[in-house]
């Protein structure tokens, strides 16, 4: 715990950070799909060793009272929770938005209905692709999609809200297109266009999904002339490719600004791949308090504002639009957390993370599943 921030009052916390406004819940990392780009870590956390229904309720009402707004039930897959409809109401009761963040798979119509009736707010859905084959063969499940557009259309059937999450990657960018027009037949409100992140298994499979320039270039024109013919239809998010982009992204919002994750055996994380900093210490809900860990932590102090920055990020003009970028994108491509992002242009880094992506884009090799 830091000591200079144990006795500070309210207001003087507030100027250390905002409270946080999201919390993801990874309920856990069992999950039936074997998807290539998966972000979960390498050693996935045992089901034996998951937070229980009363520690995960626990940890919703902690959140509540910091002033979380919205919950993201996450995984793996989180309907592989027998508690999962309890787990909604709890969080319901709790006055947190709630937000199923789903694979498809595990949830019939049956269960939809009592996870409407529990109060659900949202579910997100990933796809794979539009093509069968081609989104089976990313999912390493046969059958998925079929199962995904089911679920979408019982979803549409109970009135709740319905994200499209999108992962995009080389085997299916150019597919971009089928994907919004799937998005609007299937009575999506929003849209993500998601591009791989190189984080956690997805790094074991960057020479089948890096994709090349030109893909890149297609579909951010494709994603801004979407947006414009569907405004007030459909909401498109965008997350471009790193190792293309002339600026980082303020990842997470900046460190521990907005939001933090609980991992599925309670570990408290400012990011999903902060566990990719070696140096970094967290905190267990277990033993100490949300609060605690929000404001206190060693970690989550760590890249808060801009002490820690080296340059060029600390006298750049943009330190507090990106926050320096991603700190687990720099230690996995500069080796160093405190680095400039390399996606950045003004990173000494970034004519080889230009080069690192041209010439995996151009590596043509199967893909390697989880646990195959």
């Amino acid at each position: 715990m830091t000591e200079a921030t144990k006795n500070l009052s309210k207001e003087k916390l507030a100027e250390i950070a905002p409270p946080p406004m999201a919390m993801l819940a990874e309920l856990t990392h069992r999950c039936p799909l074997a998807c290539p780009y998966c972000s979960n870590p390498l050693e996935l956390k045992q089901a034996s060793q998951e937070l229980s229904t009363e520690e995960w309720i626990s940890a919703f009402q902690q959140a509540a009272n910091m002033g979380v707004l919205h919950l993201h039930l996450s995984g793996g897959e989180p309907a592989s929770r027998r508690d999962l409809v309890e787990l909604t109401k709890a969080a319901v009761d709790c006055g947190l938005y709630t937000n199923l963040i789903t694979s498809g798979i595990g949830i019939n119509e049956a269960r939809l209905e009592e996870l409407a009736n529990a109060g659900l707010d949202h579910v997100q859905l990933s796809l794979q692709g539009v093509d069968h084959e081609k989104a089976d063969l990313v999912a390493g499940y046969k059958g998925g999609l079929d199962r995904k557009l089911q679920l979408a259309e019982w979803v549409h059937k109970t009135g709740i809200p319905l994200t499209v999450n999108a992962v995009c990657h080389r085997s299916n960018m150019d597919d971009v297109p089928a994907m919004i027009e799937l998005a609007q037949r299937l009575g999506a409100r929003r849209l993500e266009v998601a591009t791989v992140q190189f984080h956690g298994w997805a790094i074991k499979n960057r020479t089948q999904l890096m994709p090349t320039k030109e893909q890149v270039l297609a579909t951010t024109e494709t994603v801004e002339q979407a947006r414009k013919d569907l405004e007030g239809k459909l909401v498109i998010d965008y997350v471009p490719a790193d190792y293309y982009a002339t600026h980082p992204k303020a990842c997470m919002g900046g460190w521990a600004r907005i939001g933090l994750n609980i991992d599925p055996t309670g570990l408290v994380l400012p990011c999903h791949a902060a566990e990719t900093i070696p140096h970094l210490k967290f905190e267990n809900v277990r033993n100490t308090s949300l609060h605690d860990i929000w404001y206190h932590s060693d970690t989550f102090n760590a890249f808060r504002g801009t002490d820690w920055m080296q340059e060029p990020c600390k006298s750049c003009d943009r330190k507090l639009v990106d926050f320096g970028g991603c700190r687990c994108q720099a230690m996995a491509i500069a080796g160093d957390a405190t680095a400039t992002d390399p996606a950045c242009h003004r990173s000494p880094l970034k004519s080889k993370m230009l080069e690192l992506a041209s010439e995996q884009a151009s590596i043509e090799d199967g893909f390697i599943y989880r646990g195959r």
